[in-house]
C-alpha cells in the first residue's frame, strides 16, 4: 500500500499567446502548489482498477483522472496487477485549482512505487501531459513557469512562504468556454511575467503581488460579477493581492501573517456563500508528500 499526496495550485500569471494548430492555447504562466490537497491510498490487486472517492457525485470509473493515469502507466509500463484507489478530496472540484491534475499526478507516482517501475520525474511527466496539461505541474510542484499547453516546465525559486485564502463561489465555470470568451474578446491588459520573474528572483514578495495577473479573469469576471465582489473582499480584509484562479471560480487572497489569513476565512465564511480554505504555499514535491 502507497500513500501520495496530491496538491492544489494557482496561477499566479495567467497569459495567453495565441491558438496553436492543435487547437490548444499557447500559454504563459507562473504555477504554485498549496498545501491544500487531496490524498491517495493505492492498494495492489490481482486485477483490474477500482476507485473509490469520498465525495458523492464525482465520477469514481475511467472518467475519473486518477483512473486514467492508473490505466495509461499498466499499458506503457506493462505492469500485469491490479489497483485500488482510494480518493479523500479536500480539493474543490470544478474550481480553478488542478484538483483533478493533483489526483492523476498522485496515481502516477502512486502506480510508479507500489509496482517499483523506476521511472524518473521526467518520464512521469511524460505520461501525465498525455492526459492533461497541469498534470505535469501537479508531479513537480513548487513554483513553476508553464508554457507550450502548460506542459513544458521551468522551475523557477520558491515563491516565498505566504499564508493562502481560497473562496470558491456557487457557479460553475467551463474551461472551453472560457478560453472561447477570451478568444472572442481578449483583454488589453497582459501579465508582465519577465517583471514576476525578475521579483521572484530577488524574494519580493510585494513586487510580486503588485505584478498578479491572469487574463481569463475579466472574461470570468463578466458572466460572474461576485468574482469581482470576492476580490474586493479580499483586499478589505488585508491581502497583499487578490485574483482568480485559472478560469474560475476560486478567487484567492495572498497574506503576510497568518493570524489576518485566518480572520478574512472567518470573514468569509460568515459573509458569503463561498466554500472557503485557509492553506498556504507549498515548496516542490518531495518524499514528505508521501503518506507512508
Amino acid at each position: 500500500m502507497v500513500t501520495i499526496l496530491g496538491r492544489a495550485k494557482i496561477n499566479l500569471t495567467l497569459d495567453i499567446l495565441g491558438l496553436r494548430e492543435d487547437g490548444f492555447h499557447e500559454i504563459a504562466t507562473v504555477m504554485q502548489s498549496l498545501a491544500l490537497a487531496d490524498t491517495l491510498t493505492l492498494t495492489r490487486q490481482e486485477e483490474g482498477i477500482t476507485l473509490r472517492v469520498d465525495l458523492p457525485g464525482l465520477e469514481a470509473d475511467e472518467r475519473n483522472l486518477a483512473h486514467r493515469a492508473a490505466a495509461l502507466v499498466r499499458k506503457e509500463c506493462g505492469v500485469r496487477g491490479g489497483v485500488h484507489i482510494d480518493i479523500t478530496k479536500r480539493i474543490p472540484v470544478a474550481a480553478g485549482l488542478a484538483g483533478g491534475s493533483a489526483d492523476a499526478a498522485a496515481a502516477l507516482r502512486g502506480m510508479n512505487k507500489l509496482y517499483a517501475l523506476g521511472l524518473s520525474d521526467a518520464e512521469l511527466c511524460v505520461l501525465g501531459a498525455q492526459i492533461g496539461s497541469d498534470i505535469p505541474f501537479s508531479l513537480m510542484g513548487g513554483t513553476v513557469l508553464a508554457t507550450g499547453r502548460g506542459e513544458i516546465m521551468r522551475r523557477l525559486a520558491d515563491f516565498p512562504a505566504t499564508h493562502v485564502v481560497l473562496a470558491t463561489p456557487p457557479v460553475a465555470v467551463s474551461t472551453p468556454w472560457a478560453y472561447r470568451s477570451y478568444d472572442a474578446n481578449p483583454p488589453a491588459e497582459h501579465p508582465n511575467n519577465a517583471a514576476f520573474l525578475d521579483a521572484l528572483a530577488r524574494g519580493d514578495r510585494t513586487r510580486c503581488a503588485g505584478l498578479i495577473c491572469n487574463v481569463l479573469e475579466p472574461v470570468t469576471e463578466a458572466a460572474h460579477p461576485v468574482i469581482g465582489d470576492y476580490r474586493a473582499r479580499m483586499h478589505a480584509h488585508g491581502a497583499l493581492c487578490a485574483m482568480m484562479s485559472g478560469s474560475g471560480p476560486t478567487v484567492f487572497g495572498l497574506f503576510a501573517e497568518e493570524q489576518t489569513a485566518a480572520a478574512a476565512a472567518a470573514a468569509f465564511r460568515q459573509e458569503t456563500d463561498a466554500a472557503v480554505h485557509l492553506t498556504r504555499t507549498a515548496g516542490r514535491y518531495e518524499e514528505r508528500d508521501r503518506g507512508n
